[in-house]
């Protein structure tokens, strides 16, 4: 295919389904870390004995198996709430079906984590609000096995064959240890360009309030290991796939440019997932032949294939604030939060969509942490870690987050469901300037034990 032909592709898919948002609806995806509280590997036997139950119980309907005939999706059909695992069985999702009000996915969410409680407590397990599996190194390292998981680690674990200048990371399984909580939310197509720059300068702001992914023992500095992970693994070998935009798009043009800059690094053809080289997408599809593996009879195979026009289907990049192709924006930086303040980080984004233009003025005058000599990439790795930069003055910076605070709690109150109640657990952190992941640290550094805050971050 021609670069404009991959251009028309990045349009349709990306582009157009934003034409259509009229109204705004929330999506909520939460990863939580099932743990074995007696310091072994997770046993799958009792999360799968768990699926099973919380199918019966809730009446979902199965979604989808793995290679063992095991169930590894439930769906109601009814709310759209999706139970899966992301990576591994040791990482339980639940995604939401669109919504209006954040309390209604409050509601489901505590029900659900009740009964999973109840099941995983009885054996000794449990889920908690951490974003690092404090216990993952007990754990199995072994991905879900069905084509797309098993493809995706194997695809991370080739680091070692593409380590000349890049410096990355010896954790390829970090997917099958960290859980993030991701918000969709729609957006049209007069607000795409603005929304995407303005929640990327928020960025540094998020690590400052949503901040919850320590490496217990390893590089307690950070307090955000989660940008760590994803960036010096392989999914950062071509570095605008992930984290921050370096320059930020002023137009469609520019997005689109940018968009056709990333990297594909897998697809599917003819029933089997093929993994290789991340290539540049227009350089992809400009190639007669690709060289990838696949799994077989339980070993990989090397292969040489044409690409096809199917093959965009699985082209994504994971930038911190992503387009998606359902016409949304997907907020992906923020940590698992601590379980009874599962929601903030929805609220948050929720209550800021419609105070885009706001928003950016306060940023474009703001002294605190912009408009001073470092990138958005820069500031952003300053505040995922575990203290404050240098130049910050703290009187400033409170002063800041709870501005944007006000401006959230205001947008929410004008929606009428009282979901800026929601907000108040990142009020008490701007007040403190302490997120999840540092008061983690202090109590670690103070004598404390994780198990403490493995019950106190799971608490509803």
């Amino acid at each position: 295919m021609k670069r404009e032909e991959v251009k028309k592709l990045m349009y349709r898919r990306f582009i157009e389904p934003t034409k259509l948002k009229k109204d705004v609806f929330t999506g909520v995806e939460l990863e939580l870390p099932i743990i074995n509280l007696n310091k072994t590997a997770v046993d799958f036997k009792l999360v799968h004995k768990l699926t099973v139950k919380f199918k019966n119980y809730f009446n979902f309907k199965i979604k989808d198996r793995d290679e063992n005939n095991v169930i590894c999706a439930l769906e109601d059909q009814v709310t759209g709430d999706i139970y899966t695992f992301d990576c591994s069985y040791n990482n339980l999702e639940i995604s939401f079906g669109k919504e209006k009000n954040l309390y209604h996915v409050k509601e489901r969410f505590e029900e659900y984590y009740k009964f999973i409680q109840d099941v995983l407590n009885k054996e000794n397990h449990t889920l908690t609000g951490l974003g690092i599996n404090p216990y993952r190194k007990h754990n199995k390292r072994l991905p879900i096995p069905n084509g797309r998981y098993r493809m995706l680690y194997h695809h991370l674990c080739l680091y070692k064959l593409y380590g000349d200048g890049i410096n990355f990371h010896d954790m390829p399984e970090f997917g099958m240890f960290t859980s993030a909580s991701q918000t969709h939310i729609d957006v049209n197509f007069d607000d795409l360009i603005l929304a995407l720059s303005v929640f990327s300068k928020l960025e540094p702001i998020k690590a400052v309030l949503f901040s919850n992914s320590v490496l217990n023992g390893e590089n307690m500095e950070l307090a955000c290991s989660r940008d760590m992970l994803w960036e010096d693994s392989m999914h950062g070998y071509n570095k605008k796939n992930i984290g921050m935009f370096d320059t930020l798009p002023q137009n469609i043009e520019e997005l689109l440019e940018y968009l056709l800059s990333t990297s594909i690094y897998c697809t599917e053809q003819e029933g089997k997932y093929l993994n290789f080289q991340p290539t540049v997408v227009t350089e992809f599809f400009k190639k007669d032949e690709i060289n990838g593996e696949y799994f077989e009879g339980g070993k990989y195979h090397e292969i040489i294939f044409k690409p096809k026009k199917g093959d965009f289907n699985y082209f994504r990049p994971f930038k911190f604030v992503d387009l998606t192709f359902r016409g949304t924006i997907e907020f992906r930086s923020v940590c698992c939060q601590p379980i009874n303040e599962t929601m903030t980080a929805h609220a948050f984004h929720l209550g800021l969509i419609n105070q885009i233009d706001e928003v950016n003025q306060i940023l474009d005058e703001d002294t605190a942490i912009f408009n001073k000599p470092y990138s958005l990439t820069e500031l952003r790795k300053m505040f995922v870690k575990s203290y404050l930069p240098e130049f910050v003055e703290e009187k400033e910076l409170k002063k800041l987050l709870i501005k944007i605070l006000d401006l959230a709690s205001k947008s929410l109150k004008e929606r009428g469901n009282k979901e800026e109640k929601l907000l108040n657990p990142l009020y008490k952190r701007a007040k403190s300037l302490e997120n999840p992941a540092q008061r983690l640290i202090k109590h670690l550094n103070s004598g404390g034990k994780i198990e403490e805050l493995i019950h106190e971050y799971g608490k509803l």
